[in-house]
């Protein structure tokens, strides 16, 4: 249908107050409606909306399809009256859920009210859920559902109830009386569509439009009701736009300028109420902005009377620097430039629509957008960029936002390299199938071209260019037309990318960190965002590693502890302490999601409350499952970074690190057993290690809490070359030598040790020696030497005789008998003026190692330790023999310990791209 004339709703609100005259029937209105449908190929037969006065009073607040008021044309009116332009006036936009209850629009009246500009124009939209009610009004009469009958009746009580609560006196009895006017129109156009089991785009148009004139009259009369001088306006009579495409309108500025300026002429006013959504074509045929309308009718308005600022009234604070369902942490953004705030809208942030923005932009209107429901927040200013934002890094990207439900097409051949009109050949093909593309990257190569379009469109966009390219396929010239199902879109937005050295550097660091692989990539010449595109699973996970390493939300680590024994309870009850003060001041927010022993495991999607984890593993656990333990972390897609503690000293868990590491989960343990264990599973995982962003840390294996493996490390990695490590590496034996002195037996002190928790329930897994020999492999392996655990000579301290003891008592009931022994080589040591220390030996030069009992002079810093301390010293090449770099402390106990692993954990933190 070409034209459909209509006559819009006459103001309700002119200076004469008359109540309306009886409207014309159901019936004449269908009739002039097919009348304007067999006239569409007439030259003349497009009747045009247009009023004057005289006809005004005629008819009162019509709303019908009459020739008689479609007859009169805006041009025919003479301008009386100037249109003043400028910064007296201000634009207030209240959406659907601002004009909800007849509460809502009372308080929606109060805000007009309290605004102190000088002139103020009110955009509104439907009440909450009308115009959703209004098309499915459309859609049931054309599907020839009878219960449009009742939907209509529903619409009717809501306004009727609505009004009733609102309103009183004339003003009650003026709108009822339209609004029964208007829902006798309605249902004899949804019985006219009903028979006919159709319904043209304009016929649906002016069904849908009717909730804005609804609510918007309301507001007038809400604000009269208060003392204020106001107007009230149907946009249809000002706002002409033109068909730029499906679902999308221009607006016609020159002409809508012109029908301002005649309408003000007839009443001006110091407020008026508008109605937001709809409009009409330059035939005067009712028409939409389409979805999101009212936000683009109060920019049109705004940008038609130069105002000093457009606000738009919602139910959120403001524009979020991501999807807060997605990232918790989202901030309000106080600042937007018009370019940030177009770009995020058009990647699917909650902002705006892209259109919504190119009014306001043209004349620098600042939009400002603010929560209705929370007056103090000050909202989201987007308007020219910012003059006082410093180049810093958090200033630089500004928001994400993303895309689901996408599929990506490659288009691939070594016959697109340098042929004119190969891209112009594919994206025609798309074209023909109206696909919307989001995103397109193409190599410099010209060997590919991959863009994204929405999963729903991409069967047809793949069967179009197999089609379009059949020739070139079976040729060869193209050697596929892929299609990559299940994509999203990730997209960083800021102006200021494009001043900024390391902003793409950083944005794709934190993705390998999170283990997400990015499949295309696209950034323009003006770097106002940077596109990835990405698996949809990922899409989550990498909004928050991206938010979060851009200092925009905290660093989110999802840790499973395995293993909550001594060291992995104390851990657990350090993190607990601890947790408030590193989200509070480090930015690090540490979420223990699993918990697992033996027999037991405690999961979390969010997070295990800390406080009762002992508890809960007892009353709430399921059966221990470490395959599915790992599942639950893996598998998580609401935090990015996820990290396992093994906190056991097990072969058979330290055996899956490799597997881990290489699902992405970061390892973290004081557990020896892989990096002692066989040589090649050793350097397998640390090759994996070295090759991936997945980070293994390990440095309680050696030293507890001491920082043997990062000093190790920082000397090789500055060029240091290292000849012997040597050291008092158990903190058991340690406490046992320092103590063995005087008159003491040797059996008493490794009573007391045992006693005091020093050592293994059987105190021989600590005096064999074979846990310093495996911190000893572990450093000459740190040091580049390739040696297996058997290669390292271990004098044990069990007698041999006592080796074959059954139990740990037994042991400590034969141990007394070889105190003379002890005693003999203690005096021997001390007629010597020396000490007795067990220490562990990497000869780096002669590549070997070694455990043995050996005897220091007094003044030597091995002989002077106390307790439990660990003592190692470094000799390299800039540490000479006679001062060694030496590092001392606890080097036992569960608190160290824990501490140690700890360290890990901020370390990773740190790594992963929370402040330090």
């Amino acid at each position: 249908m070409r034209s459909l004339a209509v006559a819009s709703h006459v103001s309700p609100f002119s200076a004469t107050r008359r109540r309306p005259h009886s409207s014309a029937s159901g019936r004449e209105a269908v009739s002039q409606c097919v009348k304007c449908e067999r006239n569409q190929d007439r030259p003349l037969g497009a009747l045009r909306i247009g009023y004057s006065q005289g006809s005004s009073q005629r008819h009162g607040s019509k709303n019908l399809f009459t020739p008689a008021a479609a007859a009169v044309s805006v041009e025919q009116i003479e301008v009386s009256t100037y249109l003043p332009k400028g910064d007296m006036w201000s634009v207030h936009k209240f959406g659907g859920t601002c004009m909800g209850t007849p509460q809502r629009i009372q308080n929606v009246a109060d805000v007009v009210l309290g605004d102190s500009s000088e002139r103020k124009l009110i955009i509104v939209s439907a009440m909450s859920k009308v115009t959703d009610m209004m098309y499915s009004l459309v859609h049931k009469a054309q599907s020839r559902d009878d219960s449009y009958t009742e939907a209509v009746d529903k619409v009717f009580e809501k306004h009727m109830s609505a009004a009733k609560e609102l309103l009183d006196g004339e003003d009650l009895a003026r709108f009822l009386s339209q609004l029964h006017s208007d829902i006798s129109n309605l249902r004899a156009m949804l019985r006219a569509i009903y028979i006919a089991g159709h319904a043209t785009e304009s016929f649906s148009e002016f069904v849908v439009g009717h909730g804005e004139l609804w609510s918007s009259q309301m507001l007038c009369y809400a604000i009269q009701k208060c003392g204020a001088s106001c107007s009230w306006m149907d946009t249809r009579e000002v706002l002409v736009v033109k068909p730029s495409g499906p679902d999308m309108v221009d607006p016609d500025y020159v002409e809508s300028e012109k029908r301002l300026q005649k309408w003000f002429s007839r009443q001006p006013a110091e407020i008026i109420v508008a109605t937001g959504f709809i409009a009409s074509t330059p035939e005067n045929i009712p028409t939409t902005l389409k979805r999101d309308g009212s936000d683009f009718s109060a920019a049109i308005i705004g940008s038609l009377v130069r105002a000093r600022q457009v606000t738009i009234w919602t139910d959120v604070h403001g524009v979020f620097s991501a999807d807060p369902r997605k990232v918790s942490e989202a901030v309000i953004l106080s600042t937007l430039s018009y370019q940030e705030a177009w770009e995020m809208s058009y990647f699917g942030a909650n902002v705006l629509h892209p259109r919504t923005i190119i009014p306001v932009m043209k004349d620098n209107i600042p939009i400002v957008i603010r929560n209705m429901f929370d007056l103090s927040a000050p909202g989201t200013m987007i308007c020219k960029q910012p003059a006082n934002e410093d180049a810093d890094l958090d200033a630089c990207v500004k928001s994400f936002a993303t895309i689901d439900k996408l599929a990506l097409v490659n288009v691939e051949g070594t016959g697109m390299a340098g042929v004119p009109g190969t891209a112009n050949a594919i994206f025609s093909a798309v074209k023909d199938v109206g696909a919307n593309v989001i995103m397109i990257s193409q190599a410099s190569s010209e060997h590919s071209i991959c863009f994204a379009v929405p999963e729903k469109e991409v069967a047809a966009v793949s069967a179009a260019l197999h089609a379009r390219f059949r020739e070139a396929l079976a040729a060869g010239r193209l050697s596929k037309v892929e299609v990559i199902q299940g994509c999203s879109i990730l997209a960083a937005v800021g102006l200021r990318m494009a001043s900024t050295p390391g902003v793409s550097a950083i944005l794709f660091d934190a993705l390998a960190k999170a283990n997400i692989n990015v499949r295309a990539i696209a950034q323009g010449c003006s770097e106002y965002n940077i596109t990835v595109v990405l698996k949809q699973e990922d899409c989550v996970r990498a909004l928050r590693a991206a938010h979060s390493r851009f200092f925009l939300s905290k660093t989110t680590l999802a840790v499973g502890i395995i293993g909550p024994g001594l060291i992995g309870a104390t851990l657990l009850n350090q993190l607990r302490e601890q947790v408030a003060v590193l989200k509070e001041n480090m930015n690090i927010d540490v979420r223990v999601i699993g918990i697992t022993g033996a027999s037991r495991m405690l999961l979390s999607d969010t997070g295990v409350e800390l406080t009762s984890w002992k508890e809960n593993l007892q009353q709430e656990a399921k059966p221990a499952d470490l395959p599915n333990f790992v599942r639950h972390l893996s598998e998580n897609h609401v935090f990015p970074n996820k990290v396992l503690v093994d906190c056991t000293a097990d072969a058979d868990v330290a055996s899956h690190y490799y597997d881990w590491l290489k699902k992405g989960i970061h390892v973290i343990t004081p557990n020896k057993k892989a990096n002692s264990g066989p040589l090649d599973q050793y350097l397998k995982l640390r090759t994996l290690q070295r090759a991936s962003y997945t980070h293994y840390f390990y440095e309680a294996t050696v030293g507890a809490g001491l920082p043997i493996i990062s000093t190790l490390r920082g000397l090789l990695e500055t060029g240091d070359k290292i000849l012997r490590i040597e050291g008092i590496f158990s903190g058991t034996l340690s406490y046992i030598f320092n103590n063995f002195e005087g008159s003491r037996s040797f059996s008493d002190v490794v009573t007391e040790a045992k006693e005091a928790g020093y050592t293994e329930p059987d105190p021989r897994d600590d005096l064999s020696g074979t846990d310093v020999a495996r911190k000893v492999i572990i450093l000459a392996r740190e040091s580049g030497l390739r040696l297996e655990l058997s290669d390292i000579p271990i004098e044990s301290l069990v007698p041999e005789a006592l080796k074959s003891c059954l139990s740990a008592d037994e042991y400590m009931q034969k141990l007394p008998s070889f105190d003379q022994d002890w005693a003999r080589q203690r005096h021997d040591a001390e007629a010597a003026g020396e000490v007795l220390r067990y220490v562990g030996v990497v000869d780096v030069l002669n590549k070997k190692g070694r455990v043995e009992l050996k005897r220091y002079k007094r003044d030597h810093p091995f002989a002077q330790l106390s307790g439990s301390d660990n003592i190692i010293a470094f000799t390299t090449s800039r540490y000479k023999e006679e001062q060694p770099l030496i590092v001392r402390g606890p080097g036992a106990g569960v608190e160290v310990t824990a501490g140690g692993v700890f360290c890990d954990i901020l370390r990773l933190a740190s790594y992963l791209g929370a402040p330090s």
